[in-house]
Protein backbone atom coordinates (compact mmCIF):
# COMPACT_ATOMS: atom_id res chain seq x y z
CA UNK A 1 0.00 0.00 0.00
CA UNK A 2 2.89 2.80 0.42
CA UNK A 3 4.57 1.68 -2.26
CA UNK A 4 1.60 3.66 -4.65
CA UNK A 5 2.18 6.90 -3.06
CA UNK A 6 6.32 7.10 -3.36
CA UNK A 7 5.96 5.44 -7.67
CA UNK A 8 3.23 8.39 -7.90
CA UNK A 9 5.77 10.72 -6.55
CA UNK A 10 8.13 9.98 -8.69
CA UNK A 11 6.20 9.92 -11.61
CA UNK A 12 5.36 13.37 -10.60
CA UNK A 13 8.79 14.03 -10.29
CA UNK A 14 9.61 12.89 -13.53
CA UNK A 15 7.07 14.47 -15.48
CA UNK A 16 8.50 17.92 -13.60
CA UNK A 17 11.87 16.86 -14.76
CA UNK A 18 10.48 16.44 -18.17
CA UNK A 19 8.21 19.69 -18.03
CA UNK A 20 11.36 21.94 -17.05
CA UNK A 21 13.48 20.20 -19.82
CA UNK A 22 10.98 21.11 -22.52
CA UNK A 23 10.75 24.57 -21.04
CA UNK A 24 14.50 25.21 -21.10
CA UNK A 25 14.42 23.77 -24.30
CA UNK A 26 11.68 26.13 -25.91
CA UNK A 27 13.44 28.97 -24.11
CA UNK A 28 16.42 28.32 -25.92
CA UNK A 29 15.07 27.74 -29.37
CA UNK A 30 13.55 31.86 -28.59
CA UNK A 31 16.33 32.99 -27.67
CA UNK A 32 18.01 31.47 -31.15
CA UNK A 33 15.54 32.60 -32.73
CA UNK A 34 15.85 36.04 -31.51
CA UNK A 35 19.69 36.40 -32.21
CA UNK A 36 20.27 40.19 -33.52
CA UNK A 37 21.83 39.90 -36.73
CA UNK A 38 22.20 42.58 -39.13
CA UNK A 39 19.82 42.06 -42.34
CA UNK A 40 21.56 40.91 -45.46
CA UNK A 41 19.99 41.85 -48.96
CA UNK A 42 20.56 39.88 -52.53
CA UNK A 43 20.17 43.41 -54.21
CA UNK A 44 20.78 47.18 -53.37
CA UNK A 45 16.93 48.80 -53.09
CA UNK A 46 18.50 52.21 -53.00
CA UNK A 47 21.34 54.64 -52.71
CA UNK A 48 21.44 56.21 -49.43
CA UNK A 49 23.10 58.93 -47.87
CA UNK A 50 23.00 59.40 -43.56
CA UNK A 51 23.09 62.90 -42.01
CA UNK A 52 23.86 63.28 -38.51
CA UNK A 53 20.94 64.31 -36.59
CA UNK A 54 21.18 67.80 -35.67
CA UNK A 55 20.86 67.81 -31.46
CA UNK A 56 24.36 65.25 -29.94
CA UNK A 57 22.67 63.77 -27.31
CA UNK A 58 25.78 60.99 -27.97
CA UNK A 59 29.05 63.00 -26.49
CA UNK A 60 27.56 62.89 -23.10
CA UNK A 61 27.00 59.09 -23.29
CA UNK A 62 31.02 58.93 -24.54
CA UNK A 63 29.45 57.29 -27.68
CA UNK A 64 30.49 58.15 -31.29
CA UNK A 65 28.09 59.65 -33.63
CA UNK A 66 25.16 57.58 -34.69
CA UNK A 67 25.77 58.61 -37.71
CA UNK A 68 28.86 55.74 -38.13
CA UNK A 69 26.82 53.18 -36.47
CA UNK A 70 24.11 53.28 -38.98
CA UNK A 71 26.79 53.11 -42.00
CA UNK A 72 28.38 50.12 -40.60
CA UNK A 73 24.45 48.38 -40.51
CA UNK A 74 23.90 49.66 -44.63
CA UNK A 75 27.48 48.42 -45.28
CA UNK A 76 27.21 45.52 -44.16
CA UNK A 77 24.16 44.78 -44.93
CA UNK A 78 24.61 45.48 -48.30
CA UNK A 79 20.40 46.92 -49.06
CA UNK A 80 21.79 50.24 -49.59
CA UNK A 81 24.49 51.35 -51.74
CA UNK A 82 26.52 54.28 -49.14
CA UNK A 83 27.36 57.66 -50.73
CA UNK A 84 29.48 59.95 -48.67
CA UNK A 85 28.30 63.29 -47.70
CA UNK A 86 30.49 64.37 -44.88
CA UNK A 87 34.43 64.34 -44.96
CA UNK A 88 34.61 61.95 -47.47
CA UNK A 89 32.48 64.72 -50.35
CA UNK A 90 35.06 67.19 -48.85
CA UNK A 91 37.84 65.77 -49.75
CA UNK A 92 36.43 65.06 -53.15
CA UNK A 93 35.74 68.33 -53.50
CA UNK A 94 39.72 69.08 -52.93
CA UNK A 95 40.56 66.57 -55.80
CA UNK A 96 38.03 68.12 -58.03
CA UNK A 97 39.49 71.76 -57.31
CA UNK A 98 42.74 70.36 -58.51
CA UNK A 99 41.70 69.26 -61.70
CA UNK A 100 39.76 72.11 -62.89
CA UNK A 101 42.87 74.70 -62.02
CA UNK A 102 45.01 71.71 -64.21
CA UNK A 103 47.29 70.32 -61.25
CA UNK A 104 46.49 66.68 -62.07
CA UNK A 105 47.89 64.43 -64.06
CA UNK A 106 46.68 64.16 -67.54
CA UNK A 107 44.55 61.38 -68.00
CA UNK A 108 43.35 61.15 -63.87
CA UNK A 109 39.71 61.63 -64.89
CA UNK A 110 38.50 63.50 -62.05
CA UNK A 111 35.82 66.24 -62.93
CA UNK A 112 32.31 67.04 -63.00
CA UNK A 113 29.26 64.99 -63.61
CA UNK A 114 30.81 61.68 -61.70
CA UNK A 115 29.19 62.14 -58.57
CA UNK A 116 26.47 59.33 -57.71
CA UNK A 117 23.33 61.08 -56.63
CA UNK A 118 21.68 59.92 -53.31
CA UNK A 119 18.16 58.70 -53.72
CA UNK A 120 17.36 59.15 -49.95
CA UNK A 121 18.65 60.47 -47.23
CA UNK A 122 18.19 58.82 -43.88
CA UNK A 123 18.81 60.33 -40.30
CA UNK A 124 19.20 58.35 -37.09
CA UNK A 125 17.99 59.97 -33.67
CA UNK A 126 16.59 59.35 -30.36
CA UNK A 127 12.93 59.86 -29.33
CA UNK A 128 11.78 60.48 -25.64
CA UNK A 129 9.56 58.26 -23.76
CA UNK A 130 8.88 60.92 -20.56
CA UNK A 131 5.39 62.27 -21.00
CA UNK A 132 6.53 65.36 -18.72
CA UNK A 133 9.30 66.39 -21.14
CA UNK A 134 8.30 68.20 -23.92
CA UNK A 135 10.19 69.92 -26.56
CA UNK A 136 13.66 68.29 -28.28
CA UNK A 137 15.97 69.74 -25.61
CA UNK A 138 18.97 67.02 -24.91
CA UNK A 139 17.54 66.50 -21.48
CA UNK A 140 14.34 64.95 -22.66
CA UNK A 141 15.98 63.14 -25.03
CA UNK A 142 18.35 61.31 -22.41
CA UNK A 143 15.16 61.04 -20.23
CA UNK A 144 13.55 58.43 -22.59
CA UNK A 145 16.34 57.44 -23.73
CA UNK A 146 17.63 56.15 -20.23
CA UNK A 147 14.07 55.75 -18.64
CA UNK A 148 13.40 59.27 -16.16
CA UNK A 149 17.35 59.24 -14.87
CA UNK A 150 18.56 62.83 -14.74
CA UNK A 151 21.91 63.95 -16.36
CA UNK A 152 23.42 64.30 -12.79
CA UNK A 153 22.70 60.63 -12.43
CA UNK A 154 24.17 60.28 -15.47
CA UNK A 155 27.13 62.10 -14.94
CA UNK A 156 27.62 59.81 -11.42
CA UNK A 157 28.14 56.86 -13.56
CA UNK A 158 24.82 55.54 -12.17
CA UNK A 159 24.45 51.45 -13.41
CA UNK A 160 21.89 51.17 -16.05
CA UNK A 161 19.79 48.39 -14.64
CA UNK A 162 16.76 48.99 -15.98
CA UNK A 163 17.79 51.27 -19.66
CA UNK A 164 16.07 50.86 -22.68
CA UNK A 165 16.49 52.90 -25.78
CA UNK A 166 13.66 54.29 -27.93
CA UNK A 167 15.71 55.48 -31.31
CA UNK A 168 13.85 56.66 -35.23
CA UNK A 169 15.45 56.32 -38.29
CA UNK A 170 13.78 59.06 -40.64
CA UNK A 171 13.90 58.31 -44.22
CA UNK A 172 13.38 61.34 -47.34
CA UNK A 173 12.97 61.06 -51.09
CA UNK A 174 16.14 63.65 -52.32
CA UNK A 175 13.95 63.87 -55.59
CA UNK A 176 10.80 64.37 -54.22
CA UNK A 177 11.96 65.88 -50.87
CA UNK A 178 9.03 63.66 -49.30
CA UNK A 179 9.55 61.94 -45.81
CA UNK A 180 8.78 58.46 -46.74
CA UNK A 181 8.94 56.91 -42.98
CA UNK A 182 10.16 57.30 -39.34
CA UNK A 183 10.65 53.78 -38.73
CA UNK A 184 10.86 53.53 -34.36
CA UNK A 185 13.59 51.06 -32.74
CA UNK A 186 13.15 49.77 -29.34
CA UNK A 187 15.48 47.66 -26.73
CA UNK A 188 16.07 47.06 -23.25
CA UNK A 189 19.31 45.68 -21.27
CA UNK A 190 17.71 42.28 -21.28
CA UNK A 191 17.89 41.90 -25.22
CA UNK A 192 21.73 42.51 -24.47
CA UNK A 193 22.70 38.48 -24.34
CA UNK A 194 20.90 38.41 -28.06
CA UNK A 195 23.39 40.56 -29.38
CA UNK A 196 26.35 38.29 -28.00
CA UNK A 197 24.59 35.59 -29.04
CA UNK A 198 24.37 37.23 -32.77
CA UNK A 199 28.42 37.78 -32.42
CA UNK A 200 26.88 41.61 -33.03
CA UNK A 201 29.06 42.89 -30.34
CA UNK A 202 32.23 40.69 -31.33
CA UNK A 203 34.06 42.16 -33.80
CA UNK A 204 35.85 45.24 -34.12
CA UNK A 205 34.18 46.98 -36.56
CA UNK A 206 32.86 48.77 -34.64
CA UNK A 207 35.22 51.79 -33.62
CA UNK A 208 37.18 51.34 -36.82
CA UNK A 209 34.04 52.11 -38.45
CA UNK A 210 33.89 55.77 -35.99
CA UNK A 211 30.98 54.18 -33.51
CA UNK A 212 33.10 54.00 -30.72
CA UNK A 213 31.42 52.56 -27.30
CA UNK A 214 28.41 50.98 -28.80
CA UNK A 215 30.30 47.70 -28.69
CA UNK A 216 31.46 47.78 -25.68
CA UNK A 217 29.52 49.85 -23.11
CA UNK A 218 26.14 49.03 -21.38
CA UNK A 219 23.96 51.75 -22.64
CA UNK A 220 26.03 51.73 -26.00
CA UNK A 221 25.32 48.03 -26.40
CA UNK A 222 21.29 48.83 -25.77
CA UNK A 223 21.15 52.08 -28.25
CA UNK A 224 23.15 49.38 -31.02
CA UNK A 225 20.18 46.94 -30.66
CA UNK A 226 17.12 49.72 -30.45
CA UNK A 227 19.13 50.74 -33.94
CA UNK A 228 19.06 47.56 -35.39
CA UNK A 229 15.38 46.68 -34.89
CA UNK A 230 14.45 50.22 -36.60
CA UNK A 231 17.09 49.68 -39.32
CA UNK A 232 15.64 45.58 -39.62
CA UNK A 233 12.17 47.11 -40.22
CA UNK A 234 13.38 49.63 -42.13
CA UNK A 235 15.32 47.63 -44.61
CA UNK A 236 11.71 44.80 -44.52
CA UNK A 237 9.96 47.96 -45.42
CA UNK A 238 11.95 48.80 -48.15
CA UNK A 239 11.55 45.58 -49.70
CA UNK A 240 8.66 46.16 -52.45
CA UNK A 241 10.68 48.67 -54.54
CA UNK A 242 11.19 48.11 -57.79
CA UNK A 243 14.46 45.74 -59.37
CA UNK A 244 15.42 48.94 -61.15
CA UNK A 245 15.54 50.97 -58.31
CA UNK A 246 14.53 54.02 -56.34
CA UNK A 247 15.87 56.60 -59.45
CA UNK A 248 13.46 54.65 -62.02
CA UNK A 249 10.36 54.94 -59.59
CA UNK A 250 10.66 58.65 -59.20
CA UNK A 251 9.23 60.52 -61.85
CA UNK A 252 11.93 61.55 -64.76
CA UNK A 253 13.86 65.14 -64.12
CA UNK A 254 11.86 67.94 -66.69
CA UNK A 255 13.64 69.91 -69.42
CA UNK A 256 13.70 72.91 -70.51
CA UNK A 257 14.02 74.34 -74.25
CA UNK A 258 16.69 76.25 -75.05
CA UNK A 259 15.75 77.17 -78.55
CA UNK A 260 13.06 77.52 -80.09
CA UNK A 261 11.53 74.30 -81.98
CA UNK A 262 8.28 71.86 -82.14
CA UNK A 263 6.79 69.27 -80.34
CA UNK A 264 5.76 66.45 -83.29
CA UNK A 265 3.28 63.78 -83.55
CA UNK A 266 5.82 61.04 -84.29
CA UNK A 267 10.21 60.68 -83.23
CA UNK A 268 9.97 62.67 -86.66
CA UNK A 269 10.74 65.53 -87.21
CA UNK A 270 9.00 65.22 -91.09
CA UNK A 271 5.36 64.27 -88.48
CA UNK A 272 2.57 66.40 -87.98
CA UNK A 273 3.96 69.32 -85.54
CA UNK A 274 1.81 69.58 -81.96
CA UNK A 275 2.34 72.45 -81.18
CA UNK A 276 5.75 75.30 -81.34
CA UNK A 277 8.03 75.12 -78.32
CA UNK A 278 9.70 78.29 -77.15
CA UNK A 279 12.76 78.75 -75.74
CA UNK A 280 12.48 78.37 -72.02
CA UNK A 281 9.16 76.16 -72.17
CA UNK A 282 9.35 73.52 -69.24
CA UNK A 283 8.81 69.99 -70.80
CA UNK A 284 8.40 66.59 -68.94
CA UNK A 285 10.03 63.37 -70.59
CA UNK A 286 7.59 60.13 -70.33
CA UNK A 287 11.02 57.90 -70.47
CA UNK A 288 10.29 57.19 -74.37
CA UNK A 289 13.22 57.65 -76.48
CA UNK A 290 14.20 57.02 -80.23
CA UNK A 291 17.23 58.21 -81.55
CA UNK A 292 17.54 61.75 -80.86
CA UNK A 293 13.59 62.23 -80.11
CA UNK A 294 12.30 61.97 -76.56
CA UNK A 295 8.79 62.16 -75.94
CA UNK A 296 7.64 64.81 -73.93
CA UNK A 297 4.65 66.44 -71.91
CA UNK A 298 3.99 70.44 -71.59
CA UNK A 299 2.46 71.75 -68.53
CA UNK A 300 -1.13 71.52 -70.45
CA UNK A 301 -1.54 67.76 -71.15
CA UNK A 302 -0.15 68.18 -74.67
CA UNK A 303 2.23 65.37 -75.70
CA UNK A 304 4.89 64.25 -78.69
CA UNK A 305 8.32 64.46 -79.67
CA UNK A 306 11.10 67.22 -79.22
CA UNK A 307 14.88 66.55 -80.16
CA UNK A 308 17.11 66.31 -77.34
CA UNK A 309 19.40 68.49 -78.79
CA UNK A 310 16.79 71.83 -78.34
CA UNK A 311 16.64 71.43 -74.64
CA UNK A 312 18.84 70.62 -71.18
CA UNK A 313 17.93 69.56 -68.22
CA UNK A 314 16.03 71.84 -65.84
CA UNK A 315 18.10 72.97 -62.84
Amino acid sequence: MRILPICGLMAGAALSLAAADAFAATAQEQRQQKTAEIPRCAQSLGTLAVEEPQRNWWTELKLGSPEALIKLFVQQSGCFSLVDRGAGLAAAQRERALSSGGDLRQGSNVGGGQIVAADYVLVPDVISQNARASGNNFGAALGGLLGNRTLGALAGGLSFNSSTADVALTVTDVRSTRQLATIDGHSKKTDIGFGLGGGLFGGGGFGAAGATGYNNTEIGQVITLAYLDAYTKLVDQFGGLPAQGASAASPQQSVVATRATSMFTAASTQSQVVRPVDPGMRLFPTGNKEGLMWEVKDELGNQGWVSSIMFELAK
